[in-house]
């Protein structure tokens, strides 16, 4: 049997994808399991999507390959995007690439710019995928701390005291995912200045900036960010087309043009029907926030008053889509998740998917409708 490749001895399945396929099998033996773990958003995308799509499809010659970089209408919508809500300009020709998802992008801006043995920094907790596609790509994650006591940001002064000599890529996630802390100018400012001083390209995932945040922000917006800093953002929270695989990049002509050409090799372009709902829903107006948010916001509440319920603590100023709760001092995340999943058969997740500073926390999705987070607080109720 052929050997798998050394780049997959320090990479695992991704948690979810092999924790739900316990949670299905559970179910399958008539467990009546609720999973508030996962940010699937089940609301629907705005009608005008759906409308922009069926038009499409009724058109002729609509069914190609498209352009890698998107069809220009698409690329000039979020510059109008950007521009509205982040007060950011971006060049529509040659300063935004559109991607399948912003998860994709993570891979092509690695691609891009990190070579084997190359050091990346990664916020702990974050995003698994950072540190996974950076083994793939036989490169070394380097950890920098993210604490409560610091709201989740960096302290970039530790870091500029260590050897960053070999690092190329910092990842960065405001407002952040999974404690939903959001950014200050200050903070942006700080890390442009930080990676001018230390020649580091700093990405910040931005997925989350619409979701209970009355205050958008983008890295992109401080002076002189385009020099050393990208962008990607997505429609799949602040839209609910998750499924639809749209997002974008943001940065200088000649770092898009690096991130194409690893893009231009890895597909043959996104179906034009996509690009048109897309162009439909950066289109929408502030009353689609404001809907979405009130929804949301009643479903935060009972998400709070489940972690009451677990005894937790939270911030309520957060934003996006979990909450993000500190468990009693003395209990595991792993061991109360378990807990959850099989004596009261809810799924949520526990922080230390994250990093090893997600101990002791949970995290809890609001992507379940009002009935079922209140079916999950009638469960846990004499937790």
């Amino acid at each position: 049997m052929t050997a798998k490749a050394n780049r997959l001895q320090h990479v695992e399945e991704y948690y979810f994808s092999h924790k739900l396929r316990e949670v299905r099998q559970l179910i399958a033996e008539g467990k009546p399991v609720i999973n508030i773990g996962i940010g699937s958003p089940d609301l629907d995308p705005p009608l005008s999507v759906s409308r922009a799509m069926q038009t499409t499809l009724e058109q002729l010659n609509v069914h190609g390959y498209q352009s890698y970089q998107g069809v220009p209408e698409l690329r000039q919508s979020m510059a109008d995007f950007y521009s509205k809500y982040y007060g950011v300009t971006a060049n529509s020709v040659d300063e935004i690439l559109p991607l399948m998802g912003s998860k994709e992008g993570i891979m092509h801006v690695s691609m891009a710019f990190v070579n084997a043995g190359d050091k990346v920094l990664i916020p702990n907790p974050g995003y698994p995928t950072y540190s996974s596609v950076t083994n793939l790509l036989e490169a070394e994650p380097v950890f920098y701390d993210l604490k409560e006591d610091n709201n989740w940001f960096p302290d970039l002064e530790a870091l500029s005291r260590t050897d960053l000599s070999n690092v190329k890529l910092m990842w960065v996630n405001y407002p952040h995912m999974p404690t939903g802390y959001k950014p200050t100018k200050q903070l942006f400012e700080e890390l442009v200045a930080f990676a001018k001083a230390h020649d580091i390209i700093v990405v910040n995932d931005n997925p989350y900036s619409f979701i209970l945040n009355e205050n958008p922000m983008s890295i992109l917006s401080v002076e002189g960010a385009k020099e050393v800093a990208l962008e990607l953002n997505s429609l799949s929270k602040t839209f609910n087309m998750a499924g639809w695989r749209v997002g974008m990049v943001l940065g200088s002509a000649e770092n898009i043009k690096s991130v194409l050409q690893v893009k231009s090799n890895m597909d043959s372009g996104m179906f034009y029907g996509i690009q048109q709902g897309a162009i439909a829903a950066l289109q929408s107006d502030e009353s689609w926030f404001s809907n979405l948010n009130t929804i949301y916001e009643k479903r935060r509440e009972l998400a709070w008053k489940i972690a009451d319920v677990l005894g937790c603590t939270y911030n309520k100023d957060s934003a996006g889509l979990f909450v993000w709760a500190k468990l009693p001092e003395g209990q595991t995340a792993e061991a109360v998740a378990d807990e959850l999943l099989y004596n009261h058969h809810v799924f949520l997740t526990p922080g230390t998917v994250f990093g090893s500073n997600g101990e002791g926390y949970i995290r809890l999705s609001l992507c379940v409708k009002e009935e079922v987070l209140q079916q999950v607080l009638t469960r846990i109720i004499k937790y």
